[in-house]
């Protein structure tokens, strides 16, 4: 059993930066690749971001790629998003995932949920 518990959201401004943290509890963090999603107020929840397990590699939404990254810790169990040149349409609330592949992560087939933190980008 994995627990996830993200922080770090908050407002700011269009243009600005953020980082997310996703903490993580319980056993074999490091087999785990590690995800990022978000849900906008009436819309789907879409993938955002993984990086794998093993073999450091990442994978993102087309539409975030060059202004999100995901980095992970293994040392500290933690996995981040750095969101840069952020937008209105940014604003959603940000899950953290795990599951045991980067496939099933963007498949959205995820073992583990964080609670979401909320991001707030105003124009």
């Amino acid at each position: 059993q994995v627990q996830l518990v993200e922080s770090g959201g908050g407002l700011v401004q269009a243009g600005g930066s953020l980082r997310l943290s996703c903490a993580a509890s319980g056993r074999n963090f490091s087999v785990y690749a590690m995800g990022w999603f978000r849900q906008a107020p009436g819309k789907e929840r879409e993938f955002v971001g993984v990086f794998s397990g093993s073999g450091g590699s990442t994978y993102y939404a087309d539409s975030l790629k060059g202004r999100f990254a995901v980095a992970r810790d293994n040392a500290k169990n933690t996995v981040y998003l750095q969101m840069n040149s952020l937008k209105p349409e940014d604003t959603a609330v940000y899950y953290c995932a795990a599951a045991n592949t980067v496939s099933l992560v963007v498949a959205g087939e995820v073992r583990f949920w964080g609670q979401g933190t909320q991001v707030t980008v105003s124009s």
